[in-house]
Order: C-alpha cells, then sequence, then structure tokens
C-alpha cells in the first residue's frame, strides 16, 4: 500500500512552480487610481492636469516609482496604489555625459534630468532610431527596466565627437565603445 499524503519537498516544489508561472507584474493587484492625469512631454518636463511640475524633488519621487509594463504603459507605483502616466516620448532626458578610458574600455556615463547617474553597457545600451519622414536622429539610453532616456543634442554630439569607426561586414558603422560594447550611432556619410 502507497502512503497518498504528500511529502514536505514536493509541497516546496509545487509552491516554486505556482508562484514562478504568471509571474505578476509589479503593482499588479493594487488599486488602480486609473489615469493620474501626469505627462512627460518629450523635452522632460513632468505636467499634472496640464500645468508644469515645478519642484524637482517632486519629480524626483515621482520618477522613483516610474514603471513601464511589456505593453509600453507607463504607471506610478506605489506601495498602495497605481495610476497611469502619458509619456510623449521617453520619460527620462540624458544632460550629460561623462566619458573615462578609452578604446573598447572606454566607460560612457549619462546623467539624466532626475540627476541619476547609469553606464551604457550591455544591460544599458545606446540605441538610435530615425524619423521615417526627416531621417532625424533619436538616440536612447537605457536607464532602468524598458525606462529610456533620450539623449539630449548637445549630449548626442558629445557622443558622435568619441564615436569611431567599425567595419560590420561589407559596412562601415559609426559608434561608440562602453564597458567593452560597441554601440552604433549610424553610417559615417
Amino acid at each position: 500500500m502507497t502512503d497518498k499524503t504528500s511529502h514536505p519537498a514536493d509541497d516546496d516544489r509545487k509552491i516554486r512552480l505556482s508562484s514562478s508561472a504568471g509571474q505578476p507584474r509589479e503593482g499588479e493587484g493594487l488599486p488602480s487610481c486609473g489615469d493620474f492625469d501626469i505627462r512627460i512631454a518629450r523635452d522632460g518636463t513632468w505636467f499634472h492636469q496640464g500645468s508644469p511640475i515645478g519642484r524637482k524633488a517632486l519629480v524626483k519621487l515621482f520618477a522613483s516609482v516610474l514603471r513601464c509594463e511589456a505593453d509600453g504603459e507607463y504607471w506610478l507605483v506605489t506601495p498602495v496604489e497605481r495610476g497611469r502616466v502619458i509619456v510623449d516620448d521617453a520619460p527620462f532626458i540624458a544632460v550629460e555625459l561623462a566619458a573615462s578610458g578609452g578604446g573598447s574600455a572606454q566607460v560612457l556615463r549619462f546623467r539624466t534630468n532626475v540627476d541619476d547617474w547609469v553606464e551604457a553597457d550591455r544591460d544599458h545600451p545606446i540605441r538610435v532610431s530615425q524619423a521615417p519622414e526627416s531621417g532625424e536622429p533619436s538616440p536612447y539610453v537605457l536607464v532602468r527596466d524598458r525606462l529610456e532616456a533620450l539623449i539630449l543634442r548637445s549630449v548626442y554630439y558629445h557622443l558622435v565627437e568619441l564615436a569611431v569607426e567599425r567595419r560590420d561586414g561589407d559596412k562601415t558603422v559609426l559608434g561608440v565603445w562602453s564597458k567593452e560594447t560597441f554601440f552604433p550611432l549610424g553610417s559615417p556619410e
């Protein structure tokens, strides 16, 4: 006769499996307040009910609880509630670039408009998209968890000054190195 009671190790395994399958998104299950009527403009200005939020400390607080879901929606997530936020382009702006070292060991550090520093690397890539109608580049660096910073034009020019050419198959690509990772910026033409 076999014992039909489960072994404690089996129970632990079931708990691990059930908790890893269908992981809830951060803040899921919290009461949703719907739209917070907060918008982050392309220039990094935060607005509430159409008026700019002038207190940088308040913007930094909101930025610390900002999340981007896999579907591209932005939310402010506190321990007790969550509310949707509209983001025109990227939630942050890279306003300063500090470069140290050289070659592939160079380290590029960006400061955002909320005074966070991020080093470009495999986990924090630099990418450049181009507007289809004008070809105008829009460069970004990943700050954290699907939250990017649009790189300010003057900072992008500094980045281009640091760029080197590299062969990629039959093409030459202009790009920058940071922490042993090459980030293409575009064609040298």
